[in-house]
């Protein structure tokens, strides 16, 4: 089978930055809903459209292409009060809490036309302040993908309402992944800054 539109692919992939350094190999393959579903960068999928089990090639992303130039504008200083302890450098969470524990509302004003809440690591505590930087990870870096396809097979409907495979595996480079339920926002900071998220399927990007 080719892949197509509505069409679950499994790929093998290995991420390093433009001087090939590796930052992810992942010993399990990333699964990802064909099709203008936003699994996988919209350059990859191109790339991959009509191919069958086995094609393999390797792709550069500029920032643009990939998870945007770095924006100084979201590198803020918090007071160190306003977090939980224990505090590391690494920690991530979404958006930025009250002094009463509750999420910085005004923070989040360029996210929530998507519904969704920018993401702040932790890049540096001092004894009163805590810098956080909302930018991804990978933000500012060109990209190179070795990519292999391992699997293609038809999507479910109920994949293709759901718009991303069932069952496949959570990962996001690095950053926490978005919850679905009725877990409160406190909760989800609370949850996002211990690890205890629960995964969503894997998409490559």
């Amino acid at each position: 089978m080719k892949i197509d539109k509505n069409t679950v692919v499994s790929l093998r992939y290995k991420l390093t930055d433009a001087q090939n350094n590796v930052i992810e190999e992942p010993d399990s393959p990333m699964v990802y809903l064909h099709g203008g579903y936003e699994g996988t960068f919209p350059k990859i999928e191109a790339l991959l459209d009509g191919q069958n089990i086995g094609f393999e090639t390797t792709v550069q992303l500029e920032p643009t292409e990939a998870f945007g130039e770095y924006n100084p504008e979201l590198l803020k200083i918090e007071p160190r009060t306003r977090f939980p302890e224990p505090l590391e450098v690494g920690m991530q969470f979404e958006g930025v809490p009250e002094e009463d524990g509750e999420e910085d509302t005004d923070l989040l004003a360029a996210e929530e036309d998507e519904d969704d809440s920018l993401i702040y690591t932790v890049t540096d505590v001092a004894d009163n302040q805590v810098v956080l930087d909302g930018n991804h990870p990978l933000a500012g870096m060109a990209l190179r993908f070795w990519v292999q396809v391992q699997d293609v097979r038809a999507a479910s409907d109920e994949e293709i309402a759901n718009r991303h495979p069932v069952g496949a595996e959570s990962f996001t480079f690095g950053m926490p992944n978005e919850e679905d339920g009725d877990e409160s926002d406190a909760d989800d900071f609370i949850s996002i800054a211990s690890g205890t998220g629960r995964s969503n399927p894997r998409t490559l990007h």
